[in-house]
């Protein structure tokens, strides 16, 4: 497996080896810290952190097939850090800055995709930040629960529960209406 032998030589010392695994995964990282941070400044302030602390702690890495997965927590981690540090709290503000990097093979009707996307944030709006944050990391960013669990620090079963429950709860919104 491709990925597993650049870690090897990571893990080595070959910074070009772990340019290249971030490489191909940058795109990702980038909406996810966007996602947290809510500009591009301070979601790039966060890669580069990440990249630090990847570079720093390669060694850690206890799976080497897991590196996509424990590179994505360390970004998590940076993220809440930093907006820990400002003392701010995001939401996400600018959905067609997040939404024009995303992989969109499906052509679709652009007033419906703005009617849907605002129907989306109202309604995530309406869910606690760890459902949220939860339903975000599944839907948007295509994580699985395992990954999810880790990059947040908690169990599958509270991860599902979370996922659960906001989709429970967005769903009844949906169908009582916004004016509730």
């Amino acid at each position: 497996m491709r990925v597993v032998r650049l870690v090897k030589k990571a893990k080595k010392g070959s910074k070009e080896a772990l340019l290249q695994l971030i490489t191909e995964q940058q795109d990702e990282y980038y909406r996810l810290a966007l996602k947290y941070m809510g500009n591009l400044h301070d979601a790039m302030d966060a890669m580069e952190e990440m990249i630090v602390s990847l570079y720093r702690n390669i060694q850690q890495l206890e799976k080497n097939d897991a590196f996509y997965s424990w590179s994505k927590t360390i970004l998590v981690n940076q993220c809440k850090q930093m907006l820990r540090k400002v003392n701010k709290v995001t939401l996400i503000d600018n959905w067609e800055a997040i939404e024009s990097h995303s992989d969109s093979s499906a052509v679709q009707n652009p007033f419906e995709q703005t009617e849907q996307r605002m129907d989306i944030q109202d309604l995530l709006l309406r869910v606690n930040a760890q459902q949220r944050e939860a339903i975000e990391l599944k839907y948007f960013h295509d994580l699985d629960y395992e990954t999810i669990a880790m990059m947040t620090q908690t169990s599958i079963g509270t991860v599902k529960s979370r996922v659960f429950n906001g989709l429970k709860k967005m769903r009844e919104q949906a169908r009582g209406g916004f004016d509730e």
